[in-house]
């Protein structure tokens, strides 16, 4: 099964447009340690030559045309035959303007997501009879080609957008999701936003060939030290990876062949290659990804790893 990471950062990007704290100033500066990076989404392979996108950047235009498995294949061919949704956030949702030009697609999602797609007019570009919507269960596997994919609810919360008074962060449902991908019998696990990790989260993690999680900030408290705002990462809907019930805490004793960050804010030191913080994370035996890394899992040789352009850590 190969994955690609199309991309790594946050939403804004890296480095976000209108920012210059200590770690965006470094990718102003063109600084080698660290490299820019759009906004997250992955795209598997879940058939021969044939691609899911789950999540849709906003920056999926650009994203393509750095990613050759999933260009144009023909005559308005191409090998993108499907779309799965892990929230409502725009991050992950604003890339689906782009797909706007008649190519037949299925919309993957719950149907609080599926909701909220439908609710803004915007959405209506998608043309009906081009672009099939088909409602998740969550913990319901389902086939996308030859694949098997299971949707599972994590802590999360609804999008910034959406949020009122009565905002609950944490709460388990169809607002906030994680994916399970099986295919040829290698098992990739996919989470790029969760609030908590609890029992639930570390039991649906557990013995998977790779995990791409949930990197948000490496600091609760990161963007108020950085001076670019209040919010804490867990306010945001973002586990740390340091600290007490930290991702890196939560997950120490998991068994998973591999460990990825992905959703990386703009303010998080582990872009930094060499930093302390990037350093932990590596020592704890965690990978940062970034644009364009590749992921193949081989099915009868288990945990293997055949690619990795652009890893960062053996």
């Amino acid at each position: 099964m190969r994955t690609v990471v199309l991309g790594s950062a946050a939403g804004g990007g890296y480095p976000q447009w209108n920012c210059r704290c200590s770690v965006c100033a470094l990718a102003w500066q063109n600084d080698p340690r660290v490299t820019r990076r759009t906004q997250s989404s992955i795209a598997v392979e879940t058939g021969q030559g044939l691609w899911t996108l789950f999540n849709a950047s906003p920056d999926l235009r650009s994203q393509i045309l750095a990613t050759p498995q999933i260009q144009p294949t023909g005559l308005r061919e191409t090998p993108i035959r499907s779309v799965a949704l892990t929230n409502g956030d725009v991050d992950h949702v604003d890339g689906l303007i782009t797909l706007r030009e008649r190519s037949p697609l299925t919309l993957y999602g719950t149907p609080e997501i599926l909701g909220i797609i439908d609710a803004n007019p915007v959405y209506g570009v998608l043309a009906k009879d081009m672009v099939a919507k088909s409602p998740v269960t969550l913990g319901a596997p389902f086939t996308i080609d030859e694949a098997t994919v299971e949707f599972f609810g994590v802590p999360g919360k609804v999008p910034l957008y959406l949020e009122t008074e009565k905002l609950v962060i944490g709460d388990v449902g169809g607002e906030t999701v994680g994916v399970d991908i099986r295919r040829g019998g290698a098992r990739l696990v996919y989470i790029p936003g969760c609030a908590v990790v609890n029992d639930d989260v570390l039991a649906r993690v557990d013995g998977a060939d790779a995990l791409l999680f949930d990197g948000t900030v490496f600091e609760d408290d990161e963007m108020r030290k950085a001076g670019v705002g209040v919010k804490t990462g867990r306010r945001m809907g973002h586990v740390p990876m340091s600290g007490e019930g930290g991702s890196l805490e939560a997950f120490r004793d998991v068994k998973v062949g591999r460990k990825i960050y992905i959703h990386i804010n703009n303010t998080n030191p582990v872009l930094i290659s060499g930093s302390p913080e990037r350093r932990a994370v590596e020592a704890a035996g965690w990978q940062v990804s970034d644009d364009g890394m590749e992921i193949a899992l081989g099915g009868s040789a288990g945990r293997r790893v055949e690619a990795d352009r652009g890893s960062t850590a053996a």
